[in-house]
């Protein structure tokens, strides 16, 4: 930068040419002895600030003195946020996310103001994790109201929050926060080291960090738990868990994850211990059925029907007349079906779209029974199949549940229910062999750990969780209280 501004504002117009909306604003101050400007841009900055903060303050309170940047920050400027910088590409960087550019004749230095005009998202309810019984706020696509979100919940100076910048070309603020008396030192520095390793033109939303951070991309799983309430990212910080919170997403990230946190729910703990641990155990035997059920029918069907009893063989036999296609080639029709209806039942406007899914389901099952193509039998083993999935907390776990599904049931075609008990192994090595950050993904199950095991399955009272889990190897071991 220059000491004159008619060279500053030469420089500016150049660069700003392809920017139709940063605009700038020429004005006097000290009695119209003295020059300056201020530059900012249309829908990002907040006009009302500049003119009351900005504007009418230089115009009318500065005298005739000698103006310096320590004058206008201190004595001058109603503002509480301002930096000095001397270069002209970080004043175009900076005005085109919504501050205000000052430059003043004489001097070789510009304030950058800030004033961004905040227009977020009122904070709601998640909808797509909703609860009977627990708070009703849900993070928005505004970074700073999600982090007073998480500083609200209560006192704790403990709470450390790191901001980091990502994207090349587009970059976003995302911040990395953990309990620094608590989380493992060597966690914390993993998830930076992973986040300052992201290489990408711009990051839309937390999906993208979650898929540039996670330990294994080939696998199935999801290795991050992204969320949109602050009770669970809180009661993960308290664990000893790290989140990470991008701008512009109302989803969180939370690592180090294991696979049966992801078949948990908030309300698990805000019901008495017995009705948690009921719905947790139905939640596990969903996920379970979901997985299995249509493979195992298959394989029965196919390869064992003498495992079934006499008199359900026969009544399912008796369905099965007429019926034109093998009992994998039936299967994959209905299943094939119901994910069609439950991507549709998604994308439409939300008035028709769960009736849709409903309606839909119902008038293809029957009419597929009526014409022969399937067996009824199928339709109610492909119906509870499909209410099971919906039992996941976790969509993402659930896409991966569905994916599964398709190659137990080849596998069950080819081998029977050898070929099931196959996948299920297989399945079993993958997860115990699976980290998230150095966890392992099927702990407490294995490494055993009977501490851990008062929060697995079952939940324990809270009387008897009294230790953090040793997984996570926590500074603070001992929960307080």
């Amino acid at each position: 930068m220059y000491g004159s501004l008619s060279s500053n504002l030469q420089k500016v117009r150049a660069i700003t040419a392809r920017h139709s909306d940063v605009n700038i604003r020429e004005f006097s101050i000290a009695g119209g002895s003295v020059g300056a400007a201020i530059i900012y841009a249309d829908g990002l900055a907040d006009k009302d600030m500049i003119d009351q903060h900005i504007l009418k303050v230089l115009m009318n309170d500065v005298g005739e003195e000698t103006i310096t940047c320590s004058i206008l920050m201190n004595k001058v400027l109603t503002v509480s946020q301002i930096t000095i910088t001397h270069e002209i590409e970080e004043i175009i960087r900076k005005v085109l996310i919504g501050q205000t550019a000052l430059l003043v004749d004489g001097m070789s230095e510009m304030l950058i103001i800030g004033t961004m005009l905040s227009k977020s998202r009122s904070i709601e309810e998640p909808i797509s994790e909703a609860l009977v019984r627990g708070p009703r706020t849900g993070f928005n696509e505004t970074l700073s109201d999600n982090t007073a979100l998480l500083r609200r919940h209560g006192e704790n100076a403990s709470l450390s929050m790191i901001a980091m910048k990502v994207g090349k070309r587009a970059s976003k603020d995302l911040i990395i926060a953990y309990m620094e008396d608590i989380a493992d030192s060597d966690i914390v520095e993993e998830v930076k080291r992973r986040v300052s390793k992201i290489d990408i033109d711009d990051l839309p939303e937390s999906g993208y960090v979650e898929q540039l951070i996670e330990d294994n991309f080939l696998s199935p799983f999801p290795q991050v738990q992204s969320t949109e309430r602050p009770d669970r990212v809180i009661a993960a910080l308290m664990e000893g868990r790290v989140a990470i919170l991008l701008d512009g997403t109302p989803f969180a990230l939370i690592v180090p994850v294991t696979f049966s946190m992801l078949l948990q729910s908030p309300e698990d703990y805000y019901e008495r211990w017995m009705s948690g641990s009921l719905l947790r155990v139905l939640r596990f035997a969903a996920a379970l059925i979901s997985l299995l059920t249509p493979s195992l029918y298959i394989s029965f069907i196919s390869f064992h029907p003498g495992l079934i009893p006499t008199k359900l063989a026969v009544s399912i036999m008796a369905t099965r007349v007429g019926v034109p296609f093998s009992s994998l080639v039936e299967a994959l029709i209905m299943e094939i079906a119901i994910e069609i209806l439950r991507e549709a039942g998604l994308r439409l406007p939300k008035p028709i779209g769960p009736a849709m899914g409903i309606v839909g389901g119902l008038i293809i099952g029957e009419a597929a029974v009526q014409a022969g193509i399937v067996s009824p039998i199928l339709v109610i083993v492909v119906a509870v199949t499909a209410i099971s999935s919906f039992t996941i907390p976790q969509y993402s776990v659930g896409i991966a549940l569905r994916m599964l599904r398709f190659i137990a049931m080849f596998c069950a075609a080819a081998f029977g229910l050898y070929g099931v008990i196959l996948f299920f192994l297989m399945l079993c090595v993958h997860v115990v062999k699976l980290k998230s950050f150095g966890v392992p993904y099927a702990s407490p199950a294995v490494p055993y750990r009977l501490n851990d095991w008062k929060d697995f399955i079952l939940r324990m009272p809270l009387t008897m969780m009294k230790r953090r889990p040793k997984m996570l190897k926590t500074k603070d071991k001992v929960r307080k209280g």
